[in-house]
């Protein structure tokens, strides 16, 4: 036999072998997926709803024995509702697990970081101004400044839309940018509303409105403003000249198990963090 012809024959069952030991290790990836079953509710943070809605509709494709409900409301309620049973993941803002906020920890959970996320304060898309510094914000939210002209804006009244206690955004907002610093909450230029969409409606809806409210929600009708003169981007929020972030948990009372610890596996991987996660304006934590 010539050498060409064995060596042919050789390189042909190496070929034939990988791709045999390559179907059986997708045969038995998706029978792995396909054994994973159960329901997995999720209830919390509106600010981290864009990111598991996603994740929730692929993990779904390669899991289909697994009912998954997504909601939102507030960062609170993602404890809260897995404290009570409500829920069996809780997503907030902040580690749940430790006293935040003037709110207390809460015990028996455990708590997975999965996402860095970029906050931005929000103005009507028509407002000229695009730039404030964190000491001007801090005045606005005071009741100090209360005109856009002493900012550079038009004369008209701002009006201060602020999330309700709970809120997650609230949480890193008062602790990134008030810094120590007390929102002013009465008078008729100020509003309080519960979710991240509502605060985009409010903004959006009114071209004196002032907020803040995610990354992923900043579109349409509103535009973030630089802080410090530094854009609110992605890049600058994980380079840390960009002050105004902070970290999304996702919670399950005692260790994730079963569907839980699969779903929460699913977030964590490379295909997730480096895919959806990116384009959704989240910054990837692994």
């Amino acid at each position: 036999m010539k050498r060409s012809t064995l060596w042919k024959r050789v390189i042909s069952a190496v070929l034939s072998s990988t791709l045999l030991l390559g179907a059986a290790l997708a045969t038995e990836h998706r029978a792995d997926a396909a054994e994973v079953s159960g329901k997995i509710v999720i209830a919390g943070s509106t600010a981290l709803l864009p990111l598991t809605q996603q994740a929730a509709k692929e993990f779904k494709k390669s899991h289909p024995k697994v009912k998954i409900v997504v909601s939102g409301s507030s960062s609170i309620a993602g404890p809260q509702s897995v404290t009570k049973g409500v829920a069996t993941i809780g997503a907030c803002d902040w580690d749940a697990t430790k006293a935040v906020g003037g709110f207390p920890a809460y015990k028996g959970l455990k708590a997975y970081k999965i996402a860095k996320i970029p906050f931005a304060v929000i103005v009507n898309k028509d407002n000229p101004v695009s730039n404030l510094s964190v000491e001007q914000i801090q005045d606005i939210y005071e009741g100090k400044i209360k005109n856009w002209k002493q900012l550079g804006g038009k004369n008209e009244e701002i009006v201060v839309i602020n999330r309700a206690k709970g809120s997650g955004t609230r949480v890193n907002f008062e602790d990134k940018i008030m810094d120590g610093h007390t929102i002013k909450t009465t008078g008729d230029n100020y509003k309080e509303v519960q979710k991240s969409g509502d605060m985009v409606n409010a903004v959006a809806s009114n071209p004196n409105a002032i907020g803040f409210v995610d990354l992923a929600y900043v579109k349409g009708g509103i535009k973030a403003v630089s802080i410090n003169g530094v854009k609110a981007t992605t890049a600058n929020a994980q380079s840390g000249k960009y002050i105004f972030y902070g970290y999304g948990y996702l919670l399950t009372k005692g260790e994730a198990k079963g569907a839980d610890k699969a779903f929460i596996d699913y977030i964590l991987s490379k295909k997730f963090q480096n895919g959806s996660l990116k384009k959704l304006k989240f910054i990837p934590v692994k």
